[in-house]
């Protein structure tokens, strides 16, 4: 899991530097791997114009460009790239700039002329290209004619954040997403936890339930299903803070309808789907079971064969979808999209990680899914979604939602006994500090019944030991004692065969 500690900010108070903060999540269970960041080794590069090019007169593949880079003078720099241009803007590596190969920037002449710097690639910055646009991969780095002049590259980009990298255990899949992992640093450091808006506006009026119809035939492989209309939608590039923070995790920005899906997912761990509604027969989505060696050819392209295990998505005529895996390439959304489905839903686990295997696929919303998800957070993920879309101007929301949720998950209660956790881990710890340890992380407790009460998102918690876990994380696992373990010797008379 791959965590930008800019994003995490904006839900909790960081008052610890990277490394330390690293070092208290690994301390309550959620090993950090690494502390990544991302502009290492970058240093003194700038947002730079061209205020003018020419042809290098003692070559034909040279150019000289004249840059103001924001000091108040205009510098020489030559460069052999040809996708620059009068009056663009590009990263600029002055005399004395670093990269992060580690090269530092010198006056250097060439064929005769004096260059005093370097226009630079997405490569030579450090950015990885699976991150970027094909037309960005090759050639200096054009950024948006909008940039402002004389600025950090790593603001610009983004390249000032730092990632970590966290090996979370198969039972923490809470903390497979932003929130998840904001509500256990809060903890941690003693600060305040804060949700981000999800008020929907609903300015489309109307209702949903009157334009689209579910029907989940295979309740036992899909607990709810709830879908969301939106009109008037507009396909566009999703905001610069956006793309950096999906950028920050590895994922490539593509437009704003997918960004906002995957941001979604990475912030609320909720994969979601977006239909063109116009394409989805009747207006019905239907939940079954494929049939028997049916094929279907998903969004990469792929022609795949399936069988009655696998779980589908379809409308009133076709299949659309494999669900929590990929969607069809009959279903995806274009250009022309006006109207749009927007879906969030909740599957078995382990028949997404069986029918991902089965059909040669594993993506990231598959891995999700196959960790175990809350269906109480759906709702709550989708609202996220259409605030978003609704903020960018990129759509708007009609009333209501269409919710099928067969069972709707309880928390768990587990009787909560002091001293039989203590005696689990060989500590002598309070009931009061238990408590407050237990209020740090959600987990209420119900002083009539004695029960501690563990929210939905929590699938790991259950019993006495589940609760001692707890305890033990917060306390310190170098806090507790080094005991022998207890236990009865039984005297028994000598066998006959002695």
């Amino acid at each position: 899991m791959l965590a930008s500690i800019d994003w995490l900010k904006k839900y909790v108070d960081i008052n610890v530097t990277p490394e330390e903060l690293a070092e208290k999540l690994t301390r309550v269970g959620l090993e950090v791997e690494s502390v990544n960041y991302l502009g290492a080794g970058l240093e003194g590069v700038v947002t730079g114009k061209v205020t003018q090019i020419e042809r290098h007169p003692n070559s034909d593949h040279l150019w000289i460009c004249m840059m103001d880079y924001g000091s108040g003078e205009i510098v020489q720099i030559l460069t052999g790239a040809q996708n620059v241009h009068q009056d663009d803007i590009v990263p600029v590596a002055v005399v004395g700039s670093q990269l992060p190969s580690g090269m530092k920037l010198k006056k250097a002449k060439m064929r005769g002329l004096d260059s005093f710097g370097m226009l630079c690639s997405a490569e030579e910055l450090g950015i990885d290209a699976k991150l970027l646009l094909p037309e960005q991969r090759n050639g200096i780095f054009i950024l948006p004619p909008d940039t402002p002049i004389g600025v950090d590259i790593k603001k610009v980009l983004g390249l000032d954040d730092v990632v970590l990298d966290i090996d979370l255990t198969a039972n923490r899949g809470d903390c497979t997403n932003i929130i998840g992992l904001a509500r256990e640093a809060a903890a941690v450091l003693g600060t305040e936890f804060r949700m981000p808006d999800m008020s929907v506006q609903e300015t489309a009026g109307g209702n949903a339930a009157e334009m689209a119809k579910v029907d989940v035939q295979a309740a036992d492989l899909c607990s709810r299903f709830a879908v969301r209309i939106l009109k008037n939608i507009k396909i566009g590039p999703s905001p610069k803070w956006m793309q950096r923070r999906l950028a920050s995790v590895g994922i490539r920005p593509i437009n704003n309808l997918v960004d906002i899906t995957n941001y979604v997912m990475e912030e609320y761990g909720q994969p979601m789907h977006a239909y063109d509604l116009d394409t989805i027969a009747g207006g019905q989505i239907v939940v079954r079971r494929a049939k028997e060696n049916e094929t279907f050819v998903t969004l990469d392209g792929q022609e795949r064969k399936l069988d009655e295990s696998v779980l589908m998505i379809c409308d009133g005529e076709k299949s659309v979808g494999i669900a929590g895996i990929m969607g069809g390439e009959n279903s995806m959304i274009t250009d022309d999209v006006h109207t749009m489905l927007f879906e969030a839903a909740c599957f078995d686990g382990t028949n997404i990680r069986k029918s991902s295997k089965k059909v040669g696929l594993r993506t990231d919303a598959s891995g999700k899914f196959e960790k175990g998800l809350d269906p109480n957070n759906a709702e709550a993920a989708m609202n996220r979604a259409c605030q978003l879309i609704e903020e960018m101007g990129a759509g708007e929301v009609v009333g209501g939602m269409v919710d099928v949720y067969s069972k709707k998950k309880e928390p768990v209660r587990v009787p909560f006994d002091a001293d039989e956790i203590n005696g689990l881990l060989g500590t002598d710890i309070s009931k009061e500090d238990m408590l407050s340890y237990f209020k740090k992380i959600d987990l209420e407790y119900d002083e009539a019944s004695n029960e501690v009460i563990a929210p939905t998102f929590r699938h790991d918690l259950f019993r006495m030991a589940d609760l001692a876990e707890e305890v033990a994380r917060f306390y310190g696992y170098d806090n507790i004692p080094t005991t022998l373990p207890r236990g009865c010797l039984l005297y028994t008379s000598p066998s006959p065969r002695d």
